[in-house]
């Protein structure tokens, strides 16, 4: 069995996942560009050093420490320069993932202050743990070596306030506001603000059903190799807190 990054590689992969889904996809073409890549990343003459994994705590200490400096307009902007461009076109290996909400907002690498190839983000709205968000998250872990996923929710979410309101929307706009309804029910009766505990119940809803819902992430979490956490961005302030 091959393996990359001390972890599967994306040929065992597809052939554990049975050709299913993103096997199904890897066999009608992005397969090739997988093959190339491999090719292309065992070439001592263009790869670069693989890194060793980055332990899940290092990782989060890595986007706090880079949020931080976002905060304090202090951003160093690494891992911008031609030469890493040049080495991520090899091949990548991102030292987190991020499931992020779709808002232009939010943008990952800006916020934790990271460069090409650190970080391997899914983002749809209302950051929900979709299937096909679930399916490229365990590619992410499995295949690249990604010891972190990292759920960001943030405030004045438009998904969670629909959500909230419950209101027919149009066209598949309500296919993930039903994904967030589950969260925004465990704390309809609580105290306080209910759009700011329903996002954060959100993150955490997200977060738990990445780690039910797929038997991958569950096996690389009781090996030690995955941790799972959410936080909360602030639109206002540009500071990540964790809340799992």
């Amino acid at each position: 069995m091959t393996r990359t990054h001390g972890l599967i590689g994306r040929r065992s992969f597809l052939h554990l996942a049975g050709m299913g889904g993103l096997g199904v996809a890897a066999a009608a073409g992005n397969g090739l560009i997988w093959h190339s890549e491999d090719a292309l990343a065992q070439s001592p003459a263009t790869s670069p050093a693989k890194p060793q994994p980055v332990s899940p705590d290092s990782a989060l200490k890595l986007l706090l420490e880079g949020n931080a400096r976002f905060v304090d307009g202090k951003r160093q902007n690494p891992h911008q320069s031609r030469l890493r461009l040049q080495e991520t076109a090899v091949a990548q290996y991102p030292f987190a993932s991020i499931l992020g909400c779709a808002d232009s907002r939010v943008p990952s690498e800006i916020v934790f202050d990271q460069g090409l190839g650190d970080l391997f983000v899914v983002r749809v709205a209302g950051n929900v743990a979709s299937q096909t968000a679930i399916g490229s998250l365990e590619f992410s872990t499995a295949v690249l070596g990604s010891q972190l996923i990292v759920v960001v929710g943030h405030s004045r979410c438009g998904a969670v306030m629909a959500a909230i309101k419950g209101d027919p929307l149009p066209g598949r706009i309500g296919v993930f506001v039903e994904e967030i309804k589950p969260a925004v029910a465990r704390v309809r009766a609580k105290t306080g603000d209910l759009q700011q505990n329903a996002i954060v119940a959100n993150v955490q809803y997200q977060a738990q059903k990445l780690a039910e819902s797929s038997t991958i992430l569950a096996d690389l979490i009781q090996a030690g190799k995955l941790k799972i956490v959410g936080g909360r961005y602030d639109l206002a302030t540009g500071k990540f807190v964790i809340v799992t």
